[in-house]
């Protein structure tokens, strides 16, 4: 058994991607799935310092109390996905996984998200600084009590309403002189954990188009503490397939004139995106690649809907029309139904194993290089997939030389 212990701290503890990823690393680990669906699977990262299965410590924040067998059994009965047998194989781990769980904050959630759950409720945060330092302090007993040798927090959450960055987010002295007074208008939660993370040198990840660590001065702090950081929105399922399509019409000179999306679903995350303020976060990451892509802007349409029934399985169809030779005019349709979470943490698994491997390498600040995971890369203006995937495959060379 390795030495090594890599802790993955997920924020959204107990929601679909998190348990998904839980349940993932265990099922590895036994040996009881295959490594499908993990692109740091591929041959082309053989004799990078990745870390096994095993390796993985799981603790986080959630403000739904609950454990990850809970979480499990609920997908299974509303998305019939997760085998019974393999459920049980890792009761064990999963209970383990649960005790470090710990209530989350609602500051700056956002009134949607806050809905979801009462963790927490009886002592809240009344400052960013007070809820950074819990969050700190949860990190910190985390590394001590299991011997962390990196950290990384993850943010697997609900996404939050969009956030109004001001003077205030450019430097970092001034955002942390601001916080002992400064409440939910001064950082959205998910900036307060990437905080908490970034001062202490831990690295930060944030899978959702929250804020998260994108701005001026947490920037500034993870390059003065070292921190590795990366974002924003995991590209998993329509947004993919448009990276991956665009590019093809931009080569072949063809004119969208349309490009159409409808995008049904059923989980929790579905219930926050169903308020038209949230929904409008995601929207953003999800609308701005086509025109990206393309050099111009197209009539683009993006629609998110929330229907119960649909689980964790969501179904987008796209509608693109557009002119080709003599101005015919085309279309091209496809319609993708996938199982949300288990598309995301199989990608989240590979963000964390490359991540773990570029702290052991050296690595500090800003990872540009993992572009292709994320709908909204930081730093990075380039949205072609395949673009995308070049930049890591010439990471990956350079980092085994």
């Amino acid at each position: 058994m390795s030495s090594r212990r890599v802790g993955l701290w997920l924020v959204g503890a107990f929601g679909g991607v998190a348990t998904t990823i839980t349940l993932g690393l265990t099922a590895l680990a036994k040996g009881r799935t295959s490594t499908t669906g993990l692109v740091s699977a591929l041959p082309m990262f053989d004799g990078l310092p990745l870390p096994s299965a095993a390796e993985f410590v799981i603790g986080g924040h959630d403000i739904r109390e609950g454990s990850f067998l809970e979480s499990a059994l609920e997908f299974r009965q509303n998305s019939g996905v997760f085998e019974p047998e393999l459920i049980e194989a890792c009761r064990d781990e999963l209970a383990a996984a649960s005790a470090r769980v710990r209530p989350g904050t609602k500051l700056g959630a956002g009134p949607r998200i806050g809905e979801l759950g009462t963790w927490g409720d009886a002592q809240p945060a009344r400052t960013a600084k007070e809820a950074v330092d819990r969050i700190s302090a949860d990190l910190a007993e985390f590394v001590k009590v299991e011997k962390i040798d990196h950290l990384i927090v993850m943010s697997v959450a609900s996404t939050e309403p969009p956030f109004l960055v001001g003077e205030i987010h450019q430097s970092w002295k001034a955002l942390k002189a601001a916080l002992p007074t400064g409440g939910a208008e001064l950082l959205p939660a998910s900036s307060l954990y990437a905080l908490a993370a970034l001062q202490h040198g831990h690295t930060y990840i944030n899978f959702t188009p929250s804020l998260g660590a994108s701005i001026p001065a947490l920037y500034e702090l993870a390059e003065s503490t070292g921190a590795l950081h990366a974002g924003k929105d995991g590209k998993t399922g329509e947004t993919l397939m448009k990276t991956v399509l665009a590019p093809m019409f931009a080569f072949r000179n063809l004119n969208v004139m349309s490009w159409v999306g409808h995008n049904i679903f059923g989980n929790r995350d579905g219930v926050v995106l169903d308020d038209p303020v949230n929904k409008s976060s995601k929207v953003d990451t999800k609308d701005k690649v086509v025109t990206s892509i393309l050099g111009y802007k197209p009539k683009t349409l993006v629609t998110i809907e929330y229907i119960p029934d649909m689980g964790d399985w969501k179904t987008a169809w796209d509608h693109i029309h557009f002119q080709g030779f003599l101005g015919t005019k085309m279309t091209l349709q496809f319609t993708w139904q996938g199982c949300d979470s288990l598309l995301a943490a199989p990608l989240a698994i590979d963000l964390a194993r490359l991540a773990d491997a570029e702290k052991r390498l050296g690595g500090k600040g800003l990872m540009r290089h993992l572009a292709s995971f994320f709908k909204g890369p930081e730093g990075v203006d380039e949205d072609d997939f395949f673009k995308q995937y070049m930049m890591l495959a010439e990471y990956v060379t350079k980092a085994k030389r």
